[in-house]
């Protein structure tokens, strides 16, 4: 196997560590094919099978994303619900999207029904097929960060009226949604913790059997 410089895995280090998720976006556009080379890291990413599950949708049109951020601004308020007192009020105060802003908008879909891969690691464990899909979106994720761009999942969704609006096929499941653009700032730590939100474990704890 080869292996790699200190000098580069310090480098990952770093990439990983200033990889975040990113809801402030400046309204620059993005170059076509910057954009492309950043996509094409789903082109070097594993899968079940080989399957290759991941579907990417460009969300463009004004319609699409008209729809998809009515759908989060639902989500966002009937979550808002779901809270009381000081954890209400920091909620209501958190940024949580970027969709107003960000130039570029991706929902990524896992095919469970893609032939590709004829099944296989999939028949007893049906769901490796989106566990492929989010290995892909984070090489996608780490290709964003190392040419200075920013990424934004949306979690706070009704993926099956996001499914509808944007029309995809039957058998087609919602894995993300993702902003992406060029990030207002860059920081090295979650923007929840430094909201107060919730903290970082210092350590990984590890359970032996």
């Amino acid at each position: 196997m080869h292996a790699f410089s200190d000098e580069f895995q310090s480098d990952l280090e770093d990439l990983m560590r200033w990889r975040r998720d990113v809801r402030r976006f400046r309204t620059d556009p993005v170059d076509e094919a910057l954009l492309t080379q950043c996509l094409d890291a789903f082109l070097m990413a594993p899968s079940v099978g080989l399957s290759e599950p991941w579907r990417v949708v460009r969300v463009q049109s004004e319609h699409a994303r008209a729809a998809a951020l009515e759908n989060f601004k639902t989500a966002n308020a009937d979550a808002l619900t779901g809270y009381s007192g000081d954890k209400a009020q920091l909620y209501s105060g958190l940024k949580l999207s970027g969709m107003e802003n960000a130039p570029v908008q991706l929902a990524i879909f896992c095919d469970e029904a893609t032939d590709k891969g004829a099944g296989l690691g999939a028949k007893t464990m049906p769901e490796m097929r989106r566990y492929s899909v989010v290995s892909a979106i984070m090489l996608f994720w780490l290709a964003v960060r190392s040419r200075g761009l920013g990424l934004g999942w949306v979690s706070i969704l009704d993926p099956e009226q996001l499914c509808r609006d944007l029309d995809v096929p039957e058998g087609w499941s919602l894995v993300g949604y993702f902003c992406l653009g060029w990030p207002e700032q860059n920081a090295d730590s979650p923007e929840l913790e430094k909201a107060g939100w919730e903290s970082r474990r210092g350590s990984l704890p590890v359970e032996v059997r």
